[in-house]
């Protein structure tokens, strides 16, 4: 495999291989097959190169998005149904694409309630400054606006989903 890119025909015919092989396992009631190496490979590599794309590039969490991207991979991989798609790679880029959203939305929802605790607790030292007409407020270093904004626009957020849903 190229370090570059993923081959789409090769993936494919990989996928092919491995689930004749599992089918055998299946009828001579074996054990199931090992997971192809190239699989795997292919699999890191779209999830690496994911992460690194600007709706994802400046996140702290990248490595926790590509680890839960390639374990999505392997929970999904028996769905992949060669007979409706000759495309593995759309197939599993998708599979990582909403494994991050997922873990984007989880981290953000922890980071809510650090923060939403931390505003109830009024834990810390408040200093109020003033550079010409405006006020900045913060508390032990960190911009209380931004927390403000964060907390406001996540609360938002999940009210128009609420509604969404019912």
């Amino acid at each position: 495999m190229s370090k570059k890119y993923v081959d789409n025909k090769r993936l494919y015919s990989v996928l092919i291989e491995y689930k004749e092989k599992q089918e055998d396992a299946l009828l001579n009631d074996k054990e199931k097959p090992r997971i192809p190496e190239y699989f795997g490979e292919c699999v890191l590599l779209i999830a690496r190169r994911l992460s690194s794309k600007p709706q994802f590039y400046n996140y702290p969490y990248k490595e926790d998005m590509v680890s839960d991207g390639v374990e999505n991979c392997l929970l999904y991989m028996d769905n992949f149904d060669p007979t409706k798609s000759e495309n593995p790679f759309a197939y599993f880029t998708q599979i990582i694409y909403y494994a991050f959203l997922r873990r984007i939305q989880g981290e953000k929802k922890h980071l809510y309630i650090q923060y939403k605790l931390q505003e109830e607790s009024g834990f810390g030292s408040m200093n109020y400054t003033t550079d010409g007409d405006s006020i900045e407020v913060k508390r032990d270093g960190v911009d209380l606006s931004r927390i403000n904004n964060f907390i406001t626009d996540y609360e938002d957020y999940r009210n128009v989903t609420k509604k969404d849903i019912d």
